[in-house]
């Protein structure tokens, strides 16, 4: 299936094969989703009966049913497995991909459908809710599964049954006579037909995206078939007008931007020039005005909904894990299609910050909700969880953990993009591999090196099979992210220190790349005092610290309970210092900050308050509460005049 000329020269993320990780942040927590995160959610998927219902084991009087939403979170668990299958062969983890995949297919009813509730418990509702039910978002992430286990092993029992769904799926919803003018409440399936249409090579399945996102808010309304629908509701579901019309990000924040990933898949294999500038004006409206510091969106606590622009409080934000995975996979595809370094910016925010702070460092415990302010009285656990009722997020860190490597990468023909600098390797199919080092996130200084033997003349990264060759290497482009945050960088190769100034985002050098050349990337880390725009009403003299991509809070475990009376002042010289009972290498920092007392214990006094001079140190937020349940602060009140010296 060709694309068509709207990004003619698009991007493509690294194959998972071809890159691993070796630096101190990202590497251990991909690992520990292999180690720890898959084995904890089929652990639970045998105690909670979710494979019970695959089984087809559920009759009625059982003190257990199967839920609507169960076929989704063991879709993703497989698509896990299948990912990191992908990444690094297991023979055990084959064994049991396979025995899930096959589970999985075993409850497919004669005429494709597959979904476990509506199977066992109300077969005769079956397509008859679906802005409240989660059918055809089961169906997507189904869909996902079975690409994802065929790209690792190239087996089709999975995939073929999937087609037969989808096939299913297609003659039910369309605009034919005697077809549903529906479209799902919780969008994940548009994007999942793009990804089986691209795999499969049939249109169809395109065509089906296509409609879903198309049909989506037209009028007459599909789900407006009673009084009482309000607009929010219609909001909620991102289904008040057509999607090409939108421009804000609204309603249930995963669903969002689950429908902006089909949004763009869509665009960018149609050529849909509307649909694309739509998912530009909404991705703005949301990292520009309903985005926390941390990558966090979805603030309303009783709707995981966006809420108005610049409202972003800190101690009810909601900020579900899975609502920043889908920023970072939305963002993924605009990079890709547009290759602007600014949605790789959104990436690493969300990536460094409000997606790794969902996962214990174990990789077994879990945020469902992500606050930038935790304290006793907190509406949110100030400790991490083993499973939820809803268990969205566990099963979703099990599948997006194993791409990550394949995002510090990408490539088209005649240019690599290392887009976060990590330390890592990305393989080239010209037989030299590109090697970087260096202890990024906590040190901006990193080295590019090519190594091995020079084997073909084809592009490096281009897929498909090539034979050995003595022509000389091609020249192509090496471009390097400039992140957003850094103010002062420096690039040099082979120890002579060039001219370069970023283009969309991104230094690119262009040579014939020769193993043993070398590329030394400098990006200046001073720590930096971060104030929200002046609407955001709850960061109101209030300072934020970043270094690097990481976003720093203050938490109990070093500063002791009482945070709220601390503030810092932005003028000092921070340190930086090692953080206690984090991983080796975890850099903390300190500084000076004044504590404010009040003498006496009555609830209201003239008494004045005193003020006194202390050492204050910040962890970078994604590791808080992996000490044991603690208090935590992003934003600080800034200490506006010198305290008196003690």
């Amino acid at each position: 299936m060709k694309r068509t000329p709207l990004a003619p020269f698009r991007f493509s993320v690294a194959p998972a094969s071809a890159v691993s990780l070796a630096d101190s942040v990202l590497a251990p927590r991909v690992e520990a989703n292999r180690a720890a995160t898959i084995p904890a959610c089929l652990k639970h998927f045998e105690k909670e009966h979710c494979i019970d219902a695959l089984k087809l084991k559920w009759r009625k009087g059982d003190k257990w049913f199967p839920h609507i939403f169960w076929d989704s979170d063991v879709a993703k668990v497989a698509e896990g497995m299948a990912r990191e299958l992908a990444r690094k062969p297991d023979p055990a983890l084959a064994k049991q991909l396979d025995r899930l995949a096959r589970l999985i297919v075993s409850a497919q009813q004669p005429d494709g459908y597959l979904n476990t509730h509506f199977t066992l418990v109300e077969p005769e509702k079956r397509w008859t809710n679906l802005h409240d039910w989660h059918e055809l978002y089961c169906a997507g992430h189904l869909i996902e599964a079975a690409v994802a286990h065929f790209e690792a092993t190239g087996e089709r029992f999975f995939l073929d049954a999937m087609r037969r769904y989808a096939d299913l799926i297609a003659k039910t919803f369309g605009r034919k006579p005697g077809q549903k003018r529906g479209y799902p409440g919780h969008e994940e399936i548009e994007l999942a037909l793009c990804r089986l249409a691209w795999t499969t090579d049939e249109t169809k399945y395109l065509d089906l995206a296509a409609y879903f996102v198309d049909e989506r808010g037209r009028k007459p309304n599909y789900y407006v078939k009673k009084e009482g629908w309000e607009e929010w509701r219609l909001r909620y579901l991102q289904a008040h007008e057509r999607p090409r019309d939108q421009r804000e990000a609204v309603g249930h924040a995963v669903r969002w931007t689950y429908l902006c990933c089909g949004m763009a898949d869509v665009a960018d294999r149609t050529g849909d020039a509307g649909l694309l500038d739509a998912c530009r004006a909404m991705w703005e409206n949301c990292t520009q005005r309903r985005m926390l510091v941390t990558g966090g969106i979805g603030t309303d606590r009783g709707s995981e909904a966006f809420e108005r622009d610049f409202k972003l409080d800190n101690l009810t934000a909601y900020a579900e894990s899975c609502a920043a995975i889908g920023l970072a996979l939305f963002s993924r595809r605009m990079h890709e299609i547009t290759g602007e370094g600014r949605y790789v910016d959104a990436i690493e925010r969300a990536l460094y910050n409000g997606i790794l702070s969902g996962v214990s460092l174990s990789g077994d415990r879990f945020f469902y909700q992500n606050p930038l302010s935790s304290n006793a009285d907190s509406p949110y656990a100030r400790e991490r969880q083993a499973w939820f009722y809803c268990s969205c997020c566990p099963t979703n860190f099990a599948r997006f953990l194993p791409q990550v490597s394949q995002l510090c990468w990408a490539w088209r023909p005649g240019e690599v993009r290392l887009c976060i600098p990590a330390a890592s390797e990305f393989k080239l199919e010209s037989g030299m591999k590109i090697v970087v080092s260096g202890s990024y996130p906590y040190d901006g200084a990193i080295k590019i090196r090519f190594e091995g033997a020079f084997r073909t003349a084809r592009f490096p990264g281009m897929l498909g099979v090539t034979k050995p060759s003595k022509i000389p290497p091609r020249p192509f482009v090496l471009s390097l992210r400039i992140p957003d945050w850094c103010e002062t960088f420096a690039v040099a190769v082979n120890g002579k220190r060039l001219a370069a100034k970023p283009k969309d985002g991104f230094v690119s050098v262009e040579r014939a790349w020769k193993p043993g050349d070398e590329v030394a990337l400098d990006l200046a880390m001073p720590v930096r005092v971060l104030r929200a725009n002046d609407n955001v009403a709850a960061d109101a003299g209030c300072i934020a610290l970043q270094r690097g991509p990481l976003v720093y809070a203050l938490e109990s475990v070093d500063n002791g309970p009482a945070l709220h009376r601390l503030s810092i002042p932005a003028k000092q010289d921070f340190k930086l210092v090692p953080a206690k009972g984090l991983p080796k290498g975890t850099v903390a920092i300190a500084g000076t900050a004044f504590e404010t007392t009040r003498p006496g214990d009555a609830l209201y006094s003239t008494a004045a308050t005193r003020t006194r001079r202390r050492r204050f140190v910040a962890i970078p937020y994604a590791l808080w509460q992996n000490r044991g349940p603690a208090e935590m602060q992003v934003w600080t009140r800034e200490a506006q005049d010198p305290a008196p010296r003690p």
